[in-house]
């Protein structure tokens, strides 16, 4: 168990990936991270695409970044939901202003660009949101995992193996 004693978050709301969420989750586990998941506070269970419930630990009002090592956002559709809740954007900008990792898949780069932190970082995403993190200051690439100081992004499900290789080694 590599990462015994570690705090991680996972973010959550309606319309998570089902992969995006479970995988982190499952594979945080497997290394001894002690993982909260954290929702708006809209429910108390969650349902993913298409259609997986995941239920919420805690909502983003009740939690600290100076609690945790680090955060992970799931994609799907949930991060364009996440970012309508200023206490779950803030959670985010609360981990970057204290230098922690934020892990950050697919569409959820939203979340990034909402919480005003990617000035000039390299990142990617799902291409369909490319856009959006160029419009933000971001430099997007088109690769399976970037990291850039604590912030780690990938595209999609399928770099799910690469994203969590880097989030492990990050929280090391």
């Amino acid at each position: 168990m590599l990462l015994k004693g570690k705090k991680v978050i996972i973010l959550i709301e309606e319309m998570f990936n089902v992969f995006e969420f479970w995988y982190p989750y499952y594979r945080l586990k497997e290394e001894g991270v002690e993982v909260t998941v954290v929702g708006s506070g809209s429910a108390e269970i969650y349902t993913g695409k298409p259609g997986t419930q995941a239920k919420a630990d805690a909502s983003a009002d009740q939690v600290s970044a100076e609690n945790f090592d680090g955060i992970i956002i799931p994609g799907g559709y949930a991060p364009d939901m996440m970012r309508r809740y200023p206490s779950m954007v803030n959670l985010v900008k609360d981990f970057f202003n204290t230098d922690k990792p934020i892990a950050a898949i697919c569409h959820a780069g939203w979340m990034l660009v909402s919480a005003g932190i990617l000035s000039g970082r390299k990142v990617t995403s799902f291409f369909a949101i490319k856009d959006d993190l160029i419009n933000a200051g971001a430099k997007w690439v088109d690769q399976e995992v970037v990291v850039d100081g604590k912030l780690i992004t990938s595209r999609m499900p399928d770099d799910l193996p690469a994203f969590m290789k880097a989030v492990i080694k990050l929280l090391q």
